[in-house]
Parts: structure tokens; sequence; C-alpha cells
């Protein structure tokens, strides 16, 4: 059984008994997590053991075949496809994913979250045109204009940025935790938050 919990702050997001089954093989059984406001939480396996199948029943976008989830806070899901247009530009797309996410930004919004980004200068180019770098960091945007103490479930978020973006990529999530968000990610890369209390579940041990 894995388990996540601690005694203070918000909860913000509670998995109790959750399981996943993929045609007959049982990837995960009697997993708990509890996630409290300014906690990260590091979900590890190799690939296949069900890490991207747990982030999305965390965050309501597939069903678990056992358990249930609650939440306390608004949830924002960045998965490996950055989900972006390739015929829009940066602004376009993020205006275009906050309205479909039902929390509409206005331009100059978009724009200053890209600048923030240090991406202002490709704010106006399609997507389409940009490196695949570019590309994940236009995405990752998105969550500069998410609201604040959400849950940020995401997938492989370091992957594909230089040096420098990783840096950036930190410092952001390390605000929102600072500001009494919360983070559930997957990485392969060595990257650690400045969460108040880092938790881990790893699906390479989970039990069946």
């Amino acid at each position: 059984m894995n388990t996540v919990s601690t005694q203070h702050s918000a909860v913000l997001l509670q998995a109790f008994d959750l399981a996943c089954v993929r045609g007959e093989r049982v990837l995960f059984g009697s997993l708990h997590a509890v996630l409290r406001a300014g906690e990260a939480l590091l979900v590890a396996g190799p690939n296949g053991s069900g890490k991207t199948s747990l982030l999305r029943a965390l965050c309501g976008l597939s069903s678990p075949a056992r358990g249930s989830v609650s939440r306390g806070a608004a949830t924002v899901y960045l998965g490996h496809a950055s989900g972006l247009k390739d015929e829009l530009d940066a602004v376009e797309n993020l205006c275009a994913g906050a309205a479909l996410a039902g929390a509409p930004v206005a331009r100059g919004a978009a724009l200053a979250a890209l600048a923030d980004n240090g991406l202002a200068q490709l704010a106006r180019l399609p997507v389409g045109a940009l490196s695949q770098g570019q590309r994940k960091r236009v995405a990752l945007t998105r969550l500069r204009l998410a609201p604040a103490g959400a849950v940020w479930i995401l997938d492989e978020p370091f992957s594909a940025l230089d040096s420098a973006g990783v840096e950036r990529l930190r410092d952001l999530l390390d605000e929102h935790l600072a500001a009494g968000g919360a983070v559930v990610y997957t990485t392969h890369q060595p990257v650690a938050l400045a969460a108040w209390r880092t938790q881990r579940i790893d699906l390479g041990h989970a039990p069946c």
C-alpha cells in the first residue's frame, strides 16, 4: 500500500484505494494519497507502470477501476502532449486553452504571461514554427494563468527544456508551492522542488 499523508495545512487533493487496470493487467492497486497546501507529490516508476494513468485519474480525466478522488481545489493538468494548435500563435493558443478550461483570459494577460516566461519575442509566431523546447515552454506558460492555490498535475514537465528552462520552471513551481498551491509531477530528471514536504509514490513497487 502506498500512503501519502501529513497533518498540516488544508487538504487540496485526496485519493483513496485507487486501482488502475489496463486490459487484464493491474497497473497499481490500493493506492492512497493526501496532498496539502505547499506539498509536492512525485510519482515515480518505469515506463508503463501507470504514472500517466494515475495523474489523469487524480485530475478527473479518467476513472480508476476502483477507489475515489476528492478535490479541495482547482486542478490544472499538463500532459506529455502540448495540446497546442500549430496554426495558432502562442497568444491565441493560451487564450483558446484558457477558454476551454472555463477560465477565459484576455490577450494582454496571455502576452504578459509569455513575457514572464521569456517568450515575448515568439508570441506572434505560429506554434508550428517553434522548436520542441519552445513549444513546451509555451504550453507550460498556461500555469502562469492558472488560479491561485490550485493543484498542478504535470506529466514530465521538465522534458525538452534546456538548463535555463528547467531552472525557470523550477522557480515557478517553487513560487506556486510557497503561495499555498500543490504540485503532482513525474520526471526522469533529478529536480528537487522547495516544497515544505515532498511525498513520493513509486508505482514500480505498488501492490496489485
